[in-house]
């Protein structure tokens, strides 16, 4: 059996009955039973760490190789590490530049970024600016690989067995050893982040540690009393799993990353019993009586968040959102909880005056249970505080409203499991190089995303906004720019984007990493 056929039947079998089952929103899969999540849970074979036992790292910001009057230009290696994540043991990460996450790039709106990525990994790659205004040739083309630094493999080596894939819509010769990914920065401030996109393997080598934050700032931003400096704090949360020696836990089908995708079991999304936050289990902040920018990055496969502050400060409204996706939204908005799907960011300000000195204040998960339920912990100075001069002003930015009627052309997307085929859009699992759009730089447009499970739903090159859900308002965390969003089982929603810049073949596609995986992925060609 070759494996493209086996493969296709693997899907199907997983698809009528091997995955896990969906019924009002919960996911089971043999005796898993998780409330508002897909997937199943991948336990640990290590005793788990006791909780609030580390401090929080803050990942370190990367310092440009070479600055120019135009550009900054940076590089970065590829690397496997050894890194302490557990007590007593070690794990073994692929990490950019020897740290999990990995270095933070800061960008100034307008000013040319430059990243030069060398592959030192045992595996092709390939990266992806999570929310970047990107060119084509620096978008992270699942099929763009870099190529592993003095290894045997061919661009051919690299390509996995695929339903659907062809030697006709297999663009195999754009791979290199090395790839250098140039950003112009033509977008407003806001919290991005990389991570690798490589077709069939992007759950893995995101699970194993390819994710790192990008940082955007602009004038507007800078001139607001907003948090800065060490109150500006980019918090990556994600659920892991490990092994007995301390590695990390996954049920890829092939290590040797041939045969994409997991085993059926684990085909609606892997979820971990180890939340990490900046690659630390469950660790503490200490922190002064003052107001703290938390950059809220869900860095998960699959797991989705209902974050709260525990205890709530007095009055409620604790979780004060200042940003989305795309950047600043038009007014500040206080939630109590907010839900986080895989790939979307939140930016909010927690005013910790608003407790007493002393006080221990947990960020926990409402969607999760047992030790998913827990985050971090906050533990707030006794002394009294230094004099706090920001503040979250009434109006951030000016954000104009959606205009579906302006919308040149409106087309519908169903994300869909089928029994034939699996995860698909459209009816289709991915085929590299066949478009389901073709859309005009310069025009608004209407799409229609139809699902019939849990898909966060990412658009590349263009940020959005949200017009409707369900036929009625947009939801409480759907406001701002956009470029992921959370789809619950049998929802709809219509998002209004106006094409610009860039031509090329660009991306749509579901961000729970397992599904992306199994091929729920679609091109659309700007021109």
């Amino acid at each position: 059996m070759t494996g493209r056929i086996a493969r296709r039947r693997l899907l199907a079998a997983a698809a009528v009955g091997g995955g896990a089952l969906t019924v009002g929103g919960w996911a089971m899969a043999g005796r898993s039973l998780t409330p508002g999540q897909p997937g199943l849970l991948l336990g640990s074979r290590t005793a788990l760490p006791q909780p609030y036992a580390v401090p929080l790292p803050v990942p370190q910001v990367l310092a440009p190789t070479h600055s120019g009057s135009t550009a900054d230009v940076y590089e970065i290696t590829q690397q496997t590490a050894r890194l302490r994540i557990l007590p007593g043991l070690e794990t073994t990460a692929w990490t950019y530049g020897g740290t999990f996450p990995g270095p933070t790039l800061v960008s100034r709106s307008g000013r040319r970024t430059v990243v030069r990525h060398r592959n030192e990994l045992p595996h092709p790659t390939v990266v992806h600016l999570h929310g970047g205004h990107t060119p084509h040739g620096s978008d992270g083309y699942p099929t763009a690989l870099i190529l592993p630094r003095g290894g045997t493999a061919s661009a051919a080596d690299g390509m996995p067995n695929m339903p659907g894939m062809s030697e006709a819509a297999d663009p195999r010769g754009d791979a290199t050893a090395e790839r250098t990914y140039t950003y112009p920065m033509h977008q407003r401030a806001a919290t991005l982040w990389y991570h690798d996109h490589r077709m069939g393997f992007t759950g893995a080598n995101v699970w194993h540690g390819l994710a790192g934050f990008h940082l955007v700032h602009d004038d507007e931003e800078q001139a607001l009393p907003l948090p800065r400096g060490e109150q500006d704090i980019p918090l990556m949360i994600t659920d892991r799993a490990f092994a007995a020696d301390g590695s990390f836990r996954y049920p890829a089908l092939d290590a040797a990353q041939h045969t994409p995708g997991v085993t059926a079991p684990y085909m609606d999304g892997v979820l971990g019993d180890v939340i990490l936050v900046n690659g630390a289990p469950w660790p503490t902040l200490t922190t002064q009586r003052l107001r703290y920018r938390l950059r809220l990055l869900n860095a998960s496969n699959a797991r989705r968040y209902r974050l709260a502050l525990d205890p709530p400060p007095p009055g409620g409204g604790g979780l004060v959102q200042i940003g989305s996706d795309g950047g600043l939204l038009e007014r500040p908005l206080a939630h109590d909880t907010l839900d986080i799907a895989p790939a979307e960011r939140f930016d909010v300000v927690v005013d910790f005056s608003r407790y007493r000195p002393g006080t221990r204040v947990h960020l926990v998960n409402g969607l999760g249970s047992g030790s998913t339920a827990h985050v971090m912990r906050f533990d707030l100075a006794a002394a009294r505080p230094p004099a706090d001069d920001s503040r979250i002003p009434d109006r951030l930015s000016a954000i104009p409203a959606p205009a579906p009627q302006r919308a040149s052309v409106t087309r519908t997307f169903h994300f869909q499991r089928r029994a034939s085929t699996g995860w698909t859009i459209n009816g289709s699992p991915y085929e590299p190089g066949r478009p389901l759009a073709t859309v005009r730089l310069g025009t608004t447009e209407r799409w229609r995303f139809v699902t019939d499970f849990h898909h966060p739903v990412h658009l590349h090159l263009d940020h959005f906004q949200v017009a409707a859900r369900n036929g009625r308002s947009p939801g409480p965390h759907d406001a701002g720019w956009k470029d992921t969003v959370d789809l619950r089982p049998a929802e709809s929603m219509e998002i209004v984007t106006r094409f610009t810049d860039y031509p090329g073949r660009f991306m749509l596609h579901c961000h729970n990493l397992e599904h992306e995986d199994m091929a729920m992925m679609a091109d659309f060609v700007a021109e």
